[in-house]
């Protein structure tokens, strides 16, 4: 076994462990900072496999843009952390169903690979890790599906700043439209009074002062 399949491996075995501790975690901003970690792995995994454009983005885009989002939202609401964990065991079920059909998918898409024998073809080998490569297929062939997910997360970050912005009792709270169409009278009022001279009882309490 060589240095390379050693470290897949390692990789492997924590972003499996970081993973589980995503879904476990009993605070939302560990579970966010695990994420962090096996992101990080993943990275690590794509570096190996010589896509060295897909692992910096997933650090880039992900850990420094996303993740980043995710902490902002998780630590701005107010989140019951005892009430959101009650359910655990009542999804547990259908999350099981769920995790193996990826597993199953995921599966066959290694087979198919492996199935020739990890020898890949002079012309594709020269493209593994490409910029151009990539850029022309999202662009061309799956251009659809590369609209759609910027649509996502277009919906996912209106989401979040709408949660934001609701309406709590416990939060100082203000309308932006108001504060917009405020005016000049509405801020500061100017009141005319006359005006009063002191001179003369200034004048008056001096001599009893001496006195």
């Amino acid at each position: 076994m060589d240095f390379t399949s050693v470290l897949f491996y390692v990789f492997a075995t924590i972003l499996v462990l970081a993973s589980l501790r995503v879904i476990t975690a009993p605070n939302p901003v560990q579970a966010a900072l695990f994420l962090v970690l096996a992101f990080f792995q993943a990275a690590g995994i794509w570096m190996l496999l010589k896509a060295e454009f897909l692992s910096i983005v997933l650090v880039l885009v992900y850990v420094g843009a996303v993740m980043v989002l995710f902490l902002f939202v998780v630590m701005m609401l107010d989140i019951n952390i005892a009430k959101m964990r009650e359910g655990f065991w009542g999804y547990l079920p259908i999350a099981s169903v769920i995790g193996g059909v990826i597993v199953l998918e995921m599966a066959s898409v290694l087979w198919r690979s492996f199935g020739n024998n990890g020898q890949v073809s002079p012309e594709a080998a020269g493209t593994i890790g490409s910029t151009k490569a990539l850029g022309l297929l999202i662009y061309t062939e799956y251009i659809y599906a590369f609209e759609i997910a910027a649509a996502v997360l277009l919906v996912a970050i209106i989401a979040a700043v709408a949660l934001t912005l609701r309406k709590r009792k416990d939060i100082k709270y203000f309308d932006p439209a108001d504060a917009v169409r405020v005016k000049r009278n509405d801020r500061l009022r100017i009141v005319k009074m006359d005006a009063v001279s002191t001179r003369g009882q200034t004048e008056a309490a001096a001599p009893k002062e001496a006195q």
